[in-house]
């Protein structure tokens, strides 16, 4: 018990791993800063939205906490592919630009993959240039997307072995399951990935060692499809549950079930607080802590290792 609140340690700590991950990058960038000037991260959101509004809170926090500059822009959201294309390469040239967040959704008429394409992927911060996703496939893992790093951060913080561990990942979107199941891979997991066509889930996930889920679909993942001893990693957060208890209030995906086994890792992490702790770190690693010389000539597709 801690005052009137009873801790349960089968709860991964999230906020330990993301203050771990902040105080990892702050050091980086107090030590890249006493050799050249660091420039500014800026997020860009194409009109009003106040989902997007609660990720640039998230990201300016984490800026703020490693002593990274932080700039946030909101274009009209009648602006077109071409204008925005445009003010993004310009961005890719300014040398005082240290990375670029494109905030979703983007409008209607906007194609956002298309967009996203045209960061610079030295200056992806989000890891979603198709450049970034694909250097993934080459264990490239630098500028991976944001929550799918955040979640095998989660993995690697259960004290897990990551060599030959049985991993299912619930989910094959292009920003979490297939990024995850490849830097899960390229640790040296076995990885199986399902998805809605995915014939029985559980017969797949009561033999996993870790279930990573990320379906967004509420308590999708029932307690009797997870072994005893097994980690659950969610990505998202159940935002119709109020009234229920803690954990399906931070976790949408696992219904936590007294029948659940007693040595399980379950965790509170959210989607949210993935974004804003790991896009610093993962973007120290490769661009944060060189000079900042505008647009970096590096062909697509090669990496930058």
């Amino acid at each position: 018990m801690a005052g009137n609140v009873t801790i349960d340690h089968r709860l991964l700590d999230g906020r330990a791993v993301r203050d771990r991950i902040l105080g990892e990058v702050t050091t980086r960038v107090r030590d890249a800063a006493a050799k050249h000037v660091i420039g500014r991260l800026v997020s860009v959101s194409i009109g009003e939205h106040k989902a997007a509004a609660v990720y640039v809170r998230g990201q300016a926090t984490a800026a703020k906490k490693v002593g990274l500059r932080f700039e946030e822009q909101v274009w009209p959201s009648g602006l077109t592919q071409d204008e925005c294309k445009a003010r993004i390469v310009k961005m890719n040239d300014d040398p005082d630009v240290l990375g670029v967040i494109l905030q979703r959704p983007v409008p209607s008429h906007i194609h956002g993959r298309s967009l996203a394409s045209a960061i610079h992927p030295f200056k992806d911060v989000e890891g979603m240039n198709p450049a970034s996703i694909g250097n993934i496939v080459y264990n490239d893992l630098a500028l991976a997307p944001c929550t799918a790093a955040a979640s095998v951060e989660l993995i690697k913080a259960t004290g897990l072995n990551l060599h030959g561990l049985e991993v299912v990942m619930v989910g094959h979107s292009e920003i979490v399951g297939k990024p995850a199941a490849f830097m899960l891979m390229a640790e040296g997991a076995t990885v199986t990935v399902c998805h809605h066509l995915t014939r029985s889930v559980a017969a797949h996930s009561r033999r996993a060692d870790a279930v990573l889920v990320a379906v967004g679909k509420p308590k999708f993942l029932r307690a009797d499809m997870v072994k005893p001893g097994a980690a659950v990693i969610d990505t998202a957060r159940d935002r119709r549950d109020p009234a229920g208890d803690f954990f399906h209030r931070v976790s949408s995906s696992f219904r936590a079930v007294p029948a659940y086994g007693p040595s399980a890792k379950r965790s509170r992490y959210s989607a949210a607080s993935g974004r804003a702790a790991a896009f610093p770190r993962s973007f120290c690693t490769r661009t944060m802590c060189r000079p900042s010389t505008g647009r970096t000539k590096v062909p697509l597709g090669l990496s930058r290792k």
